[in-house]
Protein backbone atom coordinates (compact mmCIF):
# COMPACT_ATOMS: atom_id res chain seq x y z
CA UNK A 1 0.00 0.00 0.00
CA UNK A 2 1.73 3.07 -1.25
CA UNK A 3 1.26 6.12 1.17
CA UNK A 4 -0.60 8.29 -1.02
CA UNK A 5 -3.65 5.55 -0.69
CA UNK A 6 -3.91 7.02 3.11
CA UNK A 7 -2.66 10.41 2.70
CA UNK A 8 -3.32 13.81 0.80
CA UNK A 9 -0.58 16.74 0.94
CA UNK A 10 -3.39 18.76 3.17
CA UNK A 11 -3.19 15.97 5.52
CA UNK A 12 0.57 16.93 5.96
CA UNK A 13 2.11 19.04 8.37
CA UNK A 14 5.17 20.89 9.87
CA UNK A 15 4.36 22.04 13.46
CA UNK A 16 6.52 24.68 15.55
CA UNK A 17 7.12 25.69 19.17
CA UNK A 18 6.23 23.33 21.87
CA UNK A 19 3.47 20.56 21.81
CA UNK A 20 2.09 18.38 23.83
CA UNK A 21 1.26 15.12 23.24
CA UNK A 22 -2.87 15.58 23.75
CA UNK A 23 -2.47 18.58 21.68
CA UNK A 24 -0.55 17.08 18.52
CA UNK A 25 -3.51 14.15 18.60
CA UNK A 26 -6.09 16.88 18.52
CA UNK A 27 -4.17 18.40 15.84
CA UNK A 28 -3.69 15.24 14.21
CA UNK A 29 -7.52 14.91 14.47
CA UNK A 30 -8.08 18.45 12.78
CA UNK A 31 -6.28 17.23 9.84
CA UNK A 32 -7.55 13.56 9.59
CA UNK A 33 -11.34 15.33 9.38
CA UNK A 34 -9.76 16.41 5.65
CA UNK A 35 -11.08 14.48 2.93
CA UNK A 36 -8.32 13.81 0.06
CA UNK A 37 -9.11 17.00 -1.63
CA UNK A 38 -7.98 19.06 1.69
CA UNK A 39 -11.43 20.61 2.19
CA UNK A 40 -13.20 19.66 5.66
CA UNK A 41 -15.97 17.47 5.86
CA UNK A 42 -18.88 19.52 5.85
CA UNK A 43 -21.37 18.14 2.95
CA UNK A 44 -23.69 15.31 4.87
CA UNK A 45 -22.49 12.63 7.24
CA UNK A 46 -18.87 12.12 8.10
CA UNK A 47 -16.38 11.98 10.77
CA UNK A 48 -15.69 14.87 12.58
CA UNK A 49 -12.24 16.55 14.56
CA UNK A 50 -14.27 15.83 17.96
CA UNK A 51 -14.58 12.44 17.23
CA UNK A 52 -11.97 11.59 15.71
CA UNK A 53 -9.71 13.31 18.31
CA UNK A 54 -11.82 11.05 21.00
CA UNK A 55 -10.93 8.06 19.17
CA UNK A 56 -7.18 8.81 18.99
CA UNK A 57 -7.30 9.89 22.24
CA UNK A 58 -9.19 6.79 23.78
CA UNK A 59 -6.60 4.42 22.10
CA UNK A 60 -3.75 6.65 23.45
CA UNK A 61 -4.70 6.16 27.06
CA UNK A 62 -4.53 2.17 26.45
CA UNK A 63 -1.53 2.50 26.09
CA UNK A 64 1.19 4.68 23.98
CA UNK A 65 1.61 4.14 20.23
CA UNK A 66 4.99 5.54 19.61
CA UNK A 67 7.29 2.84 18.05
CA UNK A 68 10.78 4.20 18.65
CA UNK A 69 13.41 6.06 17.03
CA UNK A 70 11.25 9.21 17.53
CA UNK A 71 8.24 7.98 15.59
CA UNK A 72 4.56 7.23 16.57
CA UNK A 73 1.50 6.27 15.20
CA UNK A 74 -2.04 6.88 16.92
CA UNK A 75 -4.66 5.28 15.20
CA UNK A 76 -8.39 4.84 16.41
CA UNK A 77 -11.58 3.64 14.41
CA UNK A 78 -14.54 5.04 13.84
CA UNK A 79 -17.80 3.40 12.53
CA UNK A 80 -18.85 6.61 10.54
CA UNK A 81 -15.83 6.65 7.61
CA UNK A 82 -15.62 3.72 4.67
CA UNK A 83 -11.93 3.59 4.20
CA UNK A 84 -8.42 4.17 6.20
CA UNK A 85 -6.79 8.13 5.98
CA UNK A 86 -3.80 8.93 7.63
CA UNK A 87 -2.44 12.37 8.37
CA UNK A 88 1.82 13.21 9.41
CA UNK A 89 2.68 15.63 11.61
CA UNK A 90 6.61 16.47 12.04
CA UNK A 91 7.59 18.56 15.43
CA UNK A 92 10.07 21.20 15.58
CA UNK A 93 10.16 19.97 19.12
CA UNK A 94 10.17 16.31 20.02
CA UNK A 95 7.77 15.60 22.67
CA UNK A 96 7.67 12.43 25.29
CA UNK A 97 5.31 9.76 23.85
CA UNK A 98 5.92 7.01 26.60
CA UNK A 99 8.14 4.97 23.94
CA UNK A 100 10.25 2.27 25.03
CA UNK A 101 13.21 2.95 23.84
CA UNK A 102 12.73 6.79 25.49
CA UNK A 103 13.69 8.35 22.63
CA UNK A 104 11.37 11.76 22.25
CA UNK A 105 9.00 11.22 19.49
CA UNK A 106 9.24 13.83 16.61
CA UNK A 107 7.38 11.96 13.72
CA UNK A 108 4.02 11.02 13.68
CA UNK A 109 1.63 9.44 11.11
CA UNK A 110 -2.15 9.43 12.49
CA UNK A 111 -4.62 7.28 11.15
CA UNK A 112 -8.58 6.72 11.35
CA UNK A 113 -10.01 3.56 10.25
CA UNK A 114 -13.23 1.73 9.57
CA UNK A 115 -14.88 0.62 13.29
CA UNK A 116 -15.11 -3.20 11.61
CA UNK A 117 -11.82 -2.83 9.34
CA UNK A 118 -9.85 -4.81 12.06
CA UNK A 119 -6.82 -7.23 9.44
CA UNK A 120 -6.72 -4.33 7.11
CA UNK A 121 -6.18 -1.78 10.02
CA UNK A 122 -3.63 -4.36 11.47
CA UNK A 123 -2.22 -4.99 7.48
CA UNK A 124 -1.64 -0.69 7.14
CA UNK A 125 -0.27 -0.53 11.11
CA UNK A 126 2.37 -3.39 10.14
CA UNK A 127 3.06 -1.58 6.41
CA UNK A 128 3.29 1.85 8.73
CA UNK A 129 5.70 0.57 11.21
CA UNK A 130 8.18 -1.19 7.81
CA UNK A 131 8.02 2.12 6.14
CA UNK A 132 9.64 4.14 9.48
CA UNK A 133 11.51 1.16 10.52
CA UNK A 134 13.96 2.57 8.02
CA UNK A 135 16.54 5.09 8.89
CA UNK A 136 17.32 6.51 5.48
CA UNK A 137 12.83 7.02 5.53
CA UNK A 138 12.99 8.82 8.80
CA UNK A 139 16.47 10.82 8.12
CA UNK A 140 14.42 12.37 4.77
CA UNK A 141 11.37 12.94 7.07
CA UNK A 142 13.59 15.35 9.18
CA UNK A 143 15.18 17.09 6.34
CA UNK A 144 12.61 18.21 4.36
CA UNK A 145 12.73 22.04 4.37
CA UNK A 146 8.68 22.55 4.66
CA UNK A 147 5.70 20.83 4.47
CA UNK A 148 5.30 20.78 0.60
CA UNK A 149 8.67 18.89 0.10
CA UNK A 150 7.41 16.70 3.27
CA UNK A 151 4.48 16.24 1.47
CA UNK A 152 6.28 15.48 -2.11
CA UNK A 153 8.35 12.67 -0.35
CA UNK A 154 5.64 11.01 1.51
CA UNK A 155 3.32 10.26 -1.28
CA UNK A 156 5.84 9.13 -3.32
CA UNK A 157 7.05 6.58 -0.91
CA UNK A 158 7.07 2.89 -2.64
CA UNK A 159 4.98 0.00 -1.07
CA UNK A 160 7.00 -1.70 1.30
CA UNK A 161 8.66 -4.50 -0.04
CA UNK A 162 8.46 -6.70 2.46
CA UNK A 163 4.61 -6.14 2.92
CA UNK A 164 3.48 -5.75 -0.59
Amino acid sequence: MPLIDLLSAGRVAILSGRQDRAAVIDTAARLLALRAGDAPITDGPGPDADLIGDSLHARERLASTAIGHGVAIPHGRLESITGSRAAFLRLAEPIDFGAADGIPVDLIMAMVVPLHSNMKHLEQLAELAEHFSDPAFRQRLREAVDSAALARYLLAAPTCPSVA
